[in-house]
């Protein structure tokens, strides 16, 4: 079975420079380990399913495989190391843009829908890159949540009532992590 997040379906999606070059994968540990060392800024890799996700302080991330969206971004910042952990919020408005409902960012990176979890974001920096890694609950329903969360997650699907596709989410996320980085960058190479 084909995924609505073969390369196929996001390419002609993308509208930025992030997303490509792009790499679907069926399953993985983490797409955030994916990545070869010298991966160009927008490189992306997506997956339906991650077998050892990880969130903030070492925590997991659990799906439910092809429900959620699940990809990690190469960024190559200009400015210091020192202010790469601004990222996470930048990300996180990002995903607060793109979704489609009113979302707030939970500082310092976990997307909420009231007082649910809908969106979390993990950045890492290595030899001068960032890898932004981006969990969204898009189509589980609420038995397919974690009833053990830290926060009570939702998903776009339990929120709306509907299932939403994947790859016009990934390619709305790329986009507006792109102009909001794009502004980070430039406010502190103006600072």
């Amino acid at each position: 079975m084909s995924s609505d997040l073969a390369q196929e379906l996001v390419l002609p999606l993308l509208e930025g420079r992030l997303g490509r070059p792009y790499r679907f994968v069926a399953e993985c540990d983490s797409t955030q380990r994916l990545f070869a060392d010298d991966a160009p800024e927008g490189a992306t890799i997506a997956t339906d399913h991650q077998t050892a996700g990880r969130g903030r302080l070492g925590r997991v991330w659990d799906d439910t495989p092809g429900r959620a969206l699940l990809f990690s971004v190469v960024l190559r910042p200009l400015p210091p190391m020192a202010v790469w952990p601004e990222l996470s919020a930048v990300a996180g408005e990002a995903v607060t843009a793109a979704l489609p409902l009113a979302a707030r960012v939970s500082h310092p990176n976990d997307v909420m829908v009231g007082e649910r979890k809908i969106a979390g974001i993990l950045p890492e920096a290595a030899d001068g890159r960032v890898v932004l890694g981006i969990g969204v609950n898009v189509n589980q329903t609420a038995d397919e949540l974690p009833a053990e969360a830290v926060k009570p997650p939702t998903s776009l699907r339990f929120e709306t009532g509907h299932e939403w596709g994947r790859a016009p989410l990934l390619a709305a996320i790329l986009l507006e992590v792109e102009r909001r980085y794009d502004a980070w960058q430039q406010g502190h190479a103006e600072s």
